[in-house]
């Protein structure tokens, strides 16, 4: 099954944020999403945009922490098992982990694609009136990439910033804020519009 533009543009900026491509077989691979009892209805977006490829109900899964002891909730829900998926681990899991694409240039192109990412790993300061998109456990070069990637296909230009044990994050100034905001506002679910300058919520 051939994934449509909007599918693939969401399927990119959730794999770069929250979402996990697992291996089942040699070709195939799974979409998993996990979202926090708050981000339900967000979850719920991202599997109605798959349509069939996800089947069932998302589920209601309670944890406890192993170091806190507190008990924990979060949402998942995971694809079938496709071909499609497969290639798409390929690009993101090459050696088995997880890391931004070195074409990453061609595969983020889309609005929506930035506003799925950001909506996952985004945060707005309001005080401050700037953001931050939080890349996890990257190399430098990875975050390079995603910084280079932003300005030249987006016009936006971010900082790379090691928040050593959060790991690389992108930062966008005052002015690059606004430009990320007018361009992927359209986009961002309601619930998101916190992560918004108020001026660009709906």
């Amino acid at each position: 099954m051939k994934l449509t533009k909007k599918q693939k543009a969401v399927l990119v900026g959730t794999v770069l944020g929250d979402a996990f491509l697992q291996k089942a077989g040699e070709k195939n691979a799974r979409l998993r999403l996990e979202h926090g009892e708050k981000q339900k209805e967000y979850l719920f977006w991202k599997s109605k945009v798959f349509g069939r490829l996800f089947q069932g109900k998302p589920t209601y899964i309670k944890r406890k922490h192993p170091k806190s002891g507190k008990t924990y909730g979060y949402w998942r829900h995971q694809s079938s098992a496709t071909p499609e998926f497969g290639k798409w681990r390929v690009i993101f899991y090459p050696h088995g982990e997880k890391k931004i694409p070195t074409n990453l240039r061609e595969i983020l192109v889309e609005p929506l694609t930035l506003a799925v990412w950001y909506m996952d790993d985004g945060h707005f300061y309001p005080r401050d009136r700037n953001s931050f998109l939080y890349l996890g456990r990257v190399s430098k070069e990875e975050a390079k990439n995603a910084q280079d990637t932003i300005a030249r296909n987006f016009n936006i230009h971010a900082r790379v910033y090691d928040k050593k044990t959060k790991g690389f994050v992108l930062y966008f100034s005052v002015s690059e804020t606004k430009k990320l905001h007018k361009l992927i506002a359209s986009h961002m679910l309601h619930e998101f519009d916190y992560k918004l300058l108020p001026e660009m919520r709906k």
